[in-house]
């Protein structure tokens, strides 16, 4: 008997502890995303392209299982407290499943009517976003960002681009002047892109003028490279602080240039020759003023006689603007010019001829 009853009692406390011990119950989940905190924004022309990771986690930690919708916020002049009516409503990028996901990026882009610019040259424009869920409820607002709210310029007309020896000249279309508003101003500015590479350098910049005909020549740019040029107008707001903001209007379409350098180096000038050589073989010194060419690679030496064809007397190039001719002979008069070579074999053309007679 007493077996027995032992036995049923531990049959008891099994079945009690299988059971669970009791606990406080879990309210359900509101499924309210975090807010986003990585809202980016980027302003060109009139467009303002919104960028921000998705929200993938609700504000009890819980994945979110039913996303909703994402209101994007926009307020002028002062940052906003609560979105008001959206300028857009964004759909949830779906997760990407793999072993190691990244969270997807979302995206909007606000085009701004130019009565806003026209009406906020100097304000500027914040924007916000407020995650949804599927009942339209939020945890609230994202962080705050902002843009200048100045207006945009269209881009000049008639863009070119052309190869010179002394660099790319670029030049455009005027744009007539905008009306004068306190506290902008406006610059035409010009980008150049070496190909094969994605990073923009400013080949060069100036305001806005009544000039009829702006043109500006590049000359920080490397022979035997191909590049893309395109200009754009720059709104620029005076604003306290170190730095002003800037709106970059729309670009032209890009013009391509191959720098193939084809371009020979001047004529060099100030010739002279001088014979020498009493009581020793005779000689004649050439001299010349040096060319500035900073890619000069040197100097080729041609002489005559005459009645003959010009042929040239040196078998390297001469480095430096001076050259000795060593084969002379007693009786004759001799015929010179030079040339300049630059690093790529272009030859200028020949310069004033010089003469010296050997006794």
């Amino acid at each position: 008997m007493r077996i027995s009853q032992i036995s049923l009692c531990i049959i008891a406390v099994g079945l009690l502890s299988s059971c669970g011990s009791p606990g406080v119950p879990l309210p359900p989940s509101l499924e309210l995303a975090k807010p986003v905190t990585d809202l980016q924004a980027i302003r060109k022309g009139n467009k303002v392209i919104l960028t921000w990771t998705s929200a993938t986690l609700t504000t009890d930690r819980h994945n979110v299982r039913y996303p909703g919708l994402t209101a994007v916020c926009r307020s002028i002049g002062s940052e906003m407290r609560e979105c008001g009516t959206p300028v857009g409503k964004v759909g949830t990028a779906k997760t990407p499943e793999s072993k190691n996901p990244s969270k997807p990026r979302e995206s909007f882009t606000d085009d701004l009517p130019a009565t806003l610019q026209a009406s906020n040259p100097t304000s500027s424009i914040f924007y916000a976003v407020s995650v949804l869920n599927s009942s339209g409820r939020s945890a609230g607002l994202s962080n705050k960002v902002q843009v200048p709210g100045a207006p945009a310029l269209v881009p000049p007309s008639d863009f070119h681009a052309e190869l010179t020896a002394n660099g790319v000249r670029l030049s455009w279309s005027a744009i007539s002047p905008p009306p004068q508003t306190a506290g902008l101003r406006f610059s035409y500015r010009v980008y150049r892109r070496e190909q094969g590479n994605n990073k923009d350098a400013i080949a060069g910049e100036f305001p806005i003028s009544g000039d009829s005909l702006p043109a500006l020549v590049d000359r920080n740019f490397e022979w035997d490279k191909t590049y893309q040029y395109r200009a754009t107008v720059v709104t620029f707001v005076n604003e306290p602080g170190p730095m002003e903001q800037q709106v970059e209007g729309d670009d032209t379409p890009p013009v391509t240039i191959v720098a193939h350098d084809i371009f020979p180096p001047a004529a060099p000038t100030g010739l002279q020759a001088v014979f020498s050589g009493p009581g020793q073989k005779g000689f004649i010194d050439l001299i010349w003023t040096p060319n500035t060419e900073s890619d000069l690679a040197g100097y080729n030496i041609y002489r005559r006689n005459q009645g003959t064809q010009t042929a040239k007397v040196n078998s390297e190039l001469a480095k430096s603007p001076a050259f000795r001719d060593l084969q002379v002979v007693s009786g004759h008069e001799y015929f010179y010019t030079v040339t300049a070579v630059d690093a790529r074999g272009n030859e200028s053309s020949h310069s004033e001829e010089a003469s010296e007679s050997v006794p």
